[in-house]
């Protein structure tokens, strides 16, 4: 029989990607199942982009390319971060990785020690956790629940930093509940960690231009330039430029942190896609203007689903900032029974009745750090969003 590593034993598989099977799964046998589980945008790459995919292919970059990308992406993300965020990094403080999600898990690689702890607001995004177990680190919670609008303060934070404390990891617009945090609440946080020069920062800016309302994005680095040395700036393209499936994810950091990601990286996967890359090159440097446009898009729905689900008997749900994704209780449904029999006794109850009985498939709070809520990824169009949230208020209303 076959022995695993122990470090399996530490994790867990994505709870996302097993609610996404699951209704992949529950489509193929035949049922009428609407997925609210994935955080992908439901529309096309833009046209630019793929036709520098084509272009790639046909021009021969095809092959190996630097283990931790191409000189030109690098280039192209220090012009980005430059004219979006107002830092200056050169192409030495940059990494490219196969997603957001490899970026993240070499600089814990690349960082942790047994025993290194990593401070994670929560909710949190499934994976940090787990990415830092693997690491061998221990992932030590802060809790922002729906009363301080899902953000931490700075009294929270300075009370989960200790010696061992190796990385704050930072997520803004947050997944899973679309808090954004404004330049004030930001810099209470720089802040504390000014007064702690051994911890690091992680910043994941995945969802930087997804923003609504009078929402301004900011990232620590650009809110505390003294933070500067020990910030890693973590983003990719996947979600603004609906390239999830191209699998490019960046970083610009500290050059001995970059370094030591990029012979881990060269030592794992080796270069990320070399035709993503040449993509992601007119991804950055290419035209900006379709965002306003898919934001508006975005707004509408999200507006339509704070409003229907704030209708639903049982269920609160705040407006987010940013990202494409609402968070919203189910404190008001806790004890009650389906019509069949089951009783709600947790989120992940609720979410497995709900997609058993209606085929609505949402991810439980409990994967998220936080109960008894519920995740709606709404980058899906406006009937399907609609219909999914009557079938939840029909749900909420045959509790008893």
């Amino acid at each position: 029989m076959t022995t695993l590593s122990h470090t399996l034993s530490r994790v867990k598989p994505s709870p996302t990607m097993a609610v996404t099977t699951k209704a992949r799964e529950l489509k193929e046998a035949g049922r009428d199942v609407i997925g609210l589980g994935a955080g992908e945008p439901d529309f096309d790459t833009p046209e630019n982009i793929r036709e520098a995919g084509k272009r790639a292919i046909d021009e021969g970059k095809t092959r190996y390319t630097a283990a931790d990308g191409i000189s030109e992406l690098k280039q192209a993300i220090c012009a980005k971060f430059k004219r979006d965020n107002n830092l200056d990094y050169t192409a030495s403080q940059v990494t490219v990785g196969a997603g957001g999600k490899q970026v993240l898990y070499n600089a814990f690689m690349a960082t942790l020690n047994p025993g290194d702890e990593v401070v994670i607001p929560a909710p949190y995004w499934v994976s940090y956790p787990d990415m830092v177990l693997l690491a061998g680190g221990e992932p030590v919670f802060v809790v922002g629940g729906m009363e301080t609008g899902y953000k931490i303060t700075g009294a929270q934070l300075e009370a989960a930093i200790t010696p061992r404390t190796k990385w704050f990891v930072f997520n803004s617009p947050s997944n899973p509940t679309g808090a954004g945090y404004t330049w004030d609440e930001l810099k209470a946080l720089t802040d504390v960690l000014l007064r702690h020069p051994h911890v690091l920062v992680m910043t994941d800016d995945m969802y930087e231009h997804l923003v609504f309302d009078d929402y301004k994005f900011c990232t620590p680095a650009e809110v505390e330039p003294g933070l500067y040395d020990r910030t890693l700036t973590c983003n990719g393209v996947s979600k603004v430029y609906a390239m999830t499936g191209w699998r490019i994810g960046y970083a610009a950091g500290p050059e001995q942190i970059i370094r030591a990601m990029g012979k881990i990286q060269s030592q794992s996967t080796s270069n990320p896609c070399s035709i993503s890359q040449w993509a992601a090159v007119e991804a950055l440097n290419g035209p900006q203007d379709f965002i306003a446009a898919h934001n508006e898009m975005f707004q509408r729905r999200r507006d339509i689903v704070v409003s229907m689900l704030n209708e639903a008997e049982g269920i609160e749900c705040p407006v987010p900032d940013g990202a494409f994704y609402v968070y919203p209780s189910i404190k008001g449904c806790i004890g009650k029974a389906t019509p069949g029999g089951t009783v709600i006794t947790d989120d992940e109850v609720f979410a497995t009745a709900l997609l058993e009985d209606t085929g609505v498939a949402v991810v439980f709070g409990a994967a998220f750090g936080l109960s008894p809520y519920f995740r709606v990824s709404y980058a899906t169009s406006d009937e399907s969003l609609k219909e999914a949230c009557r079938r939840i208020q029909q749900f909420c209303k045959s509790l008893s």
